[in-house]
């Protein structure tokens, strides 16, 4: 239960300011996504799909690096946005704890010891929202990735932070957000137990659900394309990411996963050129929204962000993907 202090301050980071009127609105209406009332992609193999684009880092900060600066680097993603969107991407993965910068050792979280959020961190990620809001875009907000859970002092922390987190998308009133609870949950790099366990996280889930009914929750297993059965079970729609699985195993996966009758939205694949435009194809022939990783560009340091130009074989091929026929 969320208590009197926790919802203090929730308002606190939230603000006291009502939110802007938003724009975007994404939901899933039997079983295929819709943004503002309408099918994804209509007419286009893709119809109903999610296509997305990992950029975790796009709101990234190091407290170990001077030499680094977050705003900067969050206003380079957002000159492109338009771009990535030209090409079929209609959504972005973004964290609340970023990802791997390319290196070990950085101090990267929206989260205090406690769960309580950092406004300062959460300011960046509004930009990205925002903006996404007004291009017709969804936003895939994750809480937790491994190397950084360390920061939560311990369960009670990890929980408040995923009801701060709900709570604030509620107070701005985002209306383009879905939430992934963790990124890999399974890693060995996660050290709670409630993160790093399915039942722990399928909690986590139901929590998510509790504090806000109306918003799509998910979680996302390890790169081998497959998720456990309770964490399955307790969510909205199902995260899988390919980095591991082979191509002619693709369909496979996707199969597997269809006696829950839920989307499936792969949100991390670390293919590049010829191998990722045919793992998108595969993905969508099979039914599934396909997410594209191009962790050399646009998660490690130095970071890029330069629109289709980041890999233009697998963008051209998800423009022909989210092109009517």
């Amino acid at each position: 239960m969320l208590t009197a202090a926790l919802a203090g301050v929730v308002f606190l980071l939230a603000g006291g300011d009502d939110p802007p009127a938003r724009s975007t609105r994404v939901a899933i209406v039997n079983g295929r996504w819709h943004i503002n009332g309408a099918v994804t992609h209509r007419g286009a193999p893709a119809e109903g799909l999610l296509i997305n684009v990992r950029m975790v880092n796009a709101t990234l900060e190091d407290a170990k690096r001077s030499d680094f600066d977050p705003a900067a680097n969050t206003a380079a993603f957002l000159q492109q946005i338009p771009d990535y969107a030209a090409h079929g991407v209609r959504a972005f993965t973004l964290c609340l704890q970023g990802g791997m910068p390319g290196y070990e050792g950085a101090v990267n979280s929206a989260f205090s010891a406690d769960g309580s959020l950092r406004p300062e961190y959460l300011a960046r990620v509004e930009r990205v929202i925002d903006a996404c809001d007004r291009q017709g875009l969804v936003v895939i907000l994750g809480c937790y990735y491994q190397r950084q859970d360390q920061i939560l002092q311990d369960e009670a922390a990890v929980r408040a932070g995923v009801v701060n987190t709900v709570n604030w998308i509620k107070r701005r009133g985002f209306t383009n957000v879905v939430l992934e609870v963790a990124n890999e949950f399974p890693h060995n790099g996660f050290d709670h137990r409630i993160i790093r366990s399915p039942d722990g996280e399928a909690e986590l889930i139901r929590l998510a659900k509790e504090t806000a009914p109306d918003l799509l929750v998910s979680t996302s297993g390890i790169g081998d394309g497959q998720l456990s059965d309770v964490v399955a079970q307790a969510s909205d729609f199902l995260l899988i990411h390919f980095n591991g699985v082979k191509l002619d195993d693709i369909p496979r996966r996707i199969e597997a996963l269809r006696k829950y009758d839920k989307p499936i939205v792969c949100n991390e694949d670390d293919k590049v050129g010829q191998d990722a435009a045919r793992a998108a194809e595969l993905s969508v022939a099979s039914g599934a929204s396909y997410g594209l990783m191009l962790s050399a560009v646009n998660q490690y340091f130095p970071l890029k962000f330069q629109g289709a130009a980041d890999d233009p074989v697998v963008y051209a091929k998800l423009k022909v993907l989210t092109t009517p026929n």
